[in-house]
């Protein structure tokens, strides 16, 4: 989202997603269309208990926080479910951070406008669990997460991931950046910019994390990508405007390092107004999941386990994909064929996450610290 982050996700416990099998997501087409593939699905919905969809019905109402609507397909996946159910869905502080939504959870204890679930960064997932703000909830569809994208015991579990890419406004930057080394042109003076402060921010964090990874640095050491930003601003090439859709169409910059999903979403919402491209960097692929998660007091429990329900349908995960994330479910929604072919030939090739890589908890919460030390001194000024 906006800033969606750490600051927006025990995650991989084993430090690594690479089973997920998308690799091969550019090249697997589904005999179905989407059209075909709701209306499956409305047909599986069926098997959800008929008390908890009533009880969520009676409660009529589910509060999310941090959903922008051109954030992972939020936007349909919440218009969609508000009509499939006749439950209203409210959206707190859209353009907020995996920070704000634990802090809503704390804050707001007792009160209805309380967040009822949240999708946040690893970290923050973490946090939640170990402050006892969660309850475990395992979907009809548990089976299907990968074991390393969930808590065993459902306090917590992966949606989608996304890896970090570069977007160019085709009439102001001629030469496209295709890897990082390609930032410190400088015909790129004051056209670079990330999606907020990497400081509270996932997305922008693992930007800086993959920026390590293309120069030198590893999962253990994000140093290198913190002096790397510390380069482009000195040379005047990073700016410290946010990378958000509208300052970017109004040309407050020329270059946004963000979340492919949100980036080729972006491409497709502009139609060319502007003209852009986006690219997977050669080098530094760096990945980083959200994770969903119910609020312990939440004032619409049954909605809100009605919601998750839904995300990890096939329906939900489906979605997600046309949001262009990669869903937690994939695999299996691959092995089953059930992915559209018009959704698949949307997809970027399976060559462009060859070598794409996770962190784990530990790395994520060391990594976090030396960037709180360093990036006010050596990049933002404060």
């Amino acid at each position: 989202m906006s800033t969606r982050d750490m600051s927006r996700r025990e995650v991989l416990k084993r430090g690594a997603l690479g089973g997920l099998g998308l690799a091969s997501m550019g090249s697997l087409a589904g005999a179905m269309d989407l059209g075909s593939a709701f209306a499956a699905r409305e047909g599986a919905g069926a098997v959800l208990p008929t008390a908890l969809i009533n009880a969520a019905k009676k409660e009529g109402q589910l509060n999310t926080i941090t959903l922008p609507v051109d954030w992972a397909n939020y936007g349909e996946i919440m218009n969609t479910f508000q009509t499939r159910y006749g439950i209203h869905i409210t959206d707190a502080n859209p353009n907020g951070s995996s920070a704000a939504e634990i802090a809503a959870i704390k804050n707001l204890k007792g009160l209805n406008r309380a967040p009822d679930v949240v999708d946040v960064s690893a970290s923050w997932a973490a946090t939640g669990a170990t402050g006892g703000l969660f309850i475990p909830y395992k979907v009809a569809t548990w089976d299907t997460i990968p074991a390393n994208m969930k808590e065993p015991t459902g306090l917590w579990y992966g949606d989608y991931y996304g890896v970090i890419a570069f977007m160019s406004n085709n009439s102001t930057i001629k030469h496209a950046p295709k890897d990082w080394s390609d930032l410190t042109s400088p015909t790129l003076k004051g056209q670079i910019a990330l999606g907020d402060d990497p400081r509270k921010a996932g997305e922008a964090f693992a930007a800086v994390f993959a920026a390590s990874l293309a120069n030198g640095g590893s999962l253990s050491n994000i140093e290198p990508g913190i002096n790397f930003f510390s380069k482009l601003k000195k040379s005047g090439n990073f700016i410290l405007s946010q990378a958000l859709n509208a300052n970017f169409a109004k040309g407050e910059m020329g270059v946004a390092i963000r979340w492919d999903y949100l980036l080729l979403a972006a491409r497709d919402g502009f139609k060319n107004n502007p003209s852009v491209t986006v690219n997977i960097p050669l080098h530094g692929r760096y990945a980083g999941p959200y994770f969903q998660a119910i609020n312990k007091t939440a004032p619409n429990p049954s909605a809100a386990k009605l919601w998750e329900e839904y995300l990890y349908s096939d329906e939900g995960q489906l979605l997600f994909l046309k949001g262009y994330t990669h869903p937690a479910r994939y695999a299996d929604l691959a092995k089953r064929n059930v992915i559209p072919k018009a959704l698949a030939a949307k997809l970027p090739p399976a060559s462009a996450y060859a070598g794409i890589q996770f962190a784990s908890l530990a790395q994520i919460t060391n990594a976090q610290a030396v960037l709180q030390d360093q990036w006010g001194p050596k990049v933002s000024g404060n």
